[in-house]
């Protein structure tokens, strides 16, 4: 608290612009320098947060992060900019103009929706994580909808509020948690707390089990940039039992409740689905909509002879099929002269970078290798992004 009430000064303001991009290397000269006129504390507190907004950057814009105000763990546990302002205009576009923000943190999300013109409760228990979030409100000019209290969100009464936004903490003292009733608040608590507002979302783990999802909510999986970042059950919607939606875009592909695909030989081409599809498990959506099939039972890959378009899966052309056998990978790769080899995996022990040590992959070419199972058998399939 005592550092942030420092860097909020008019002196600490000014020393965060000076520090803004100091590199890692040059921090112990830069401190020395600057503790000939400031306080110690003062100087070691602003090229703290210089490290915290620079690693932040990589969730928020560049402009966002060097405004704003950040912890250790609220860096890590925020929310990114692009999936917070998904899911605000979702709420936008549910009607939604008040959001009561539960487990606010840093305010990731809670600025995302008063930039979407929705009036925000955020609320925190821990104090400093309150007064950073408040202090981010006012930097980033939305001190006007957002109203950040500290308190214990079971206590709130979010009775006033068109939406309820949850997201349970998830880390403890011996560090990332699994098991939703043990989160803080529990997922059940969550749950009710969700079915008491006209809409409301929860942020749970990706690797939620289905068979956990309430009967009367939406569950999405969210990836941005290829990689799964979070899932949300959804309360109010009045849509689907299941979604996935991969940024930037927004692409959102909607359950069917299809059976499984069927089993097929492997043919041309190969279709890996985004993760957030693999999660939401919706790969028999991928392969009705591309004619294929799985190339085993148990692999969440498609397979077709014919090259169709969809947003929800990369698509690769497969030129070669070979048992695993990594003699037989290094000399089809040296008569190919492929020196950029990207390894992929499902269903594999072998570890990509082993593998590329093994065949040292060499000359002007580039390839895919794919390290999977095909009816069981383990396989090499070998190709490029169609």
């Amino acid at each position: 608290m005592n550092d942030l009430a420092l860097l909020l000064t008019p002196e600490g303001r000014a020393l965060l612009d000076e520090v803004r991009d100091t590199a890692p290397a040059d921090e112990l000269a830069v401190a020395t320098r600057l503790r000939r006129d400031h306080p110690a504390e003062l100087v070691s507190a602003a090229l703290g947060q210089a490290r915290l907004r620079q690693r932040a950057a990589a969730k928020f814009t560049a402009a966002d992060a060097g405004r704003m105000f950040f912890t250790p763990n609220g860096v890590e546990q925020s929310t990114r900019t692009s999936v917070a302002s998904y899911r605000a205009e979702r709420f936008k576009g549910l009607g939604v103009t008040s959001v009561a923000d539960l487990c606010c943190g840093i305010g990731g999300d809670a600025i995302a929706l008063g930039r979407a013109g929705i009036r925000v409760l955020a609320v925190d228990r821990d104090p400093l994580t309150a007064a950073v979030a408040r202090a981010n409100a006012e930097a980033l000019g939305l001190g006007e909808l957002i109203e950040v209290r500290e308190a214990d969100v079971t206590e709130v009464d979010t009775g006033g509020y068109d939406a309820v936004f949850v997201d349970p903490a998830r880390r403890g003292g011996r560090g990332r948690i699994f098991d939703p009733e043990a989160c803080s608040p529990p997922l059940s608590w969550a749950i009710e707390a969700a079915r008491g507002a006209p809409h409301a979302a929860l942020k749970v783990a990706p690797g939620i089990p289905h068979e956990a999802v309430p009967a009367d909510a939406e569950a999405e999986w969210i990836s941005d940039g290829g990689d799964v970042k979070e899932a949300v059950l959804w309360f109010g919607t009045g849509a689907g039992p299941v979604r996935a939606t991969l940024l930037p875009g927004p692409r959102t592909l909607l359950g069917k409740r299809l059976p499984d695909p069927t089993v097929r030989p492997v043919g041309r081409y190969l279709y890996e689905p985004d993760g957030a599809v693999i999660r939401a498990h919706l790969v028999a959506e991928v392969a009705e909509e591309v004619g294929g099939g799985l190339v085993d039972a148990t692999i969440a890959y498609v397979t077709a002879d014919e090259l169709r378009p969809t947003r929800y899966a990369s698509a690769y052309e497969i030129t070669d099929q070979l048992p695993f056998n990594v003699k037989k990978l290094k000399a089809l790769l040296r008569e190919r002269e492929v020196g950029t080899l990207t390894v992929k995996k499902r269903g594999s022990a072998v570890e990509p970078e082993e593998l590329r040590k093994k065949v040292k992959p060499q000359g002007p070419n580039a390839a895919t290798v794919f390290l999977t199972r095909v009816a069981g058998a383990p396989t090499m399939l070998v190709g490029r992004p169609a």
